[in-house]
């Protein structure tokens, strides 16, 4: 079956390595925007997206993703963007709606030729004193759970190619 949005999801691979140019701000509007209509539980909304684009503020995030995780250098491969997503823990699904939020946003940097890669780290980091520190200056509640990060930017080099699919990995009953 021939569809665009199915080409889309099936070419969408995570980026490791970025070339400096900044992204168009109305990209990155259009990136931000899909990720607040992605489904979250009983359309509680519960995330919040932070677009991390100043040096200052990326360094901040760069290093507590360091600390949190036990790493040195840049866990976000020198993207320009960093996509930070939290989401109240007083909702249950607050993971899983911070998670559709993260894939509706990969995609859609997909569809506008942008590439991304998903992080991980966040949950650690501000569960950490300087994580709580960053959000009260960002003006945020301390209480915001970590859900994950997008590095987000121009690839350089060609795309990875995708794995083969296992032949597990459907089961129709």
């Amino acid at each position: 079956m021939e569809n665009k949005m199915l080409e889309l999801l099936k070419t969408r691979r995570s980026v490791r390595k970025y070339l400096p140019a900044q992204i168009e701000p109305e990209k990155l509007d259009a990136i931000l925007e899909a990720g607040t209509y992605a489904p979250t539980g009983m359309g509680r909304q519960s995330p919040v997206i932070v677009a991390v684009e100043s040096p200052e503020n990326r360094q901040t995030v760069q290093e507590l993703n360091c600390l949190a995780r036990g790493g040195n250098g840049d866990p976000y491969y020198g993207a320009p963007v960093i996509l930070l997503v939290l989401a109240d823990p007083a909702i249950g699904t607050c993971v899983e709606d911070g998670s559709c939020v993260l894939a509706t946003m990969m995609q859609a940097a997909h569809a506008l030729g942008l590439s991304s890669c998903w992080i991980h780290g966040e949950r650690e980091m501000f569960e950490l004193p300087e994580g709580k520190a960053f959000l009260r200056k960002l003006g945020l509640p301390e209480s915001l759970r970590g859900v994950g990060s997008l590095a987000l930017g121009y690839g350089e080099g060609p795309a990875p190619q995708p794995k083969e699919r296992k032949k597990e990995y459907i089961v129709r009953a």
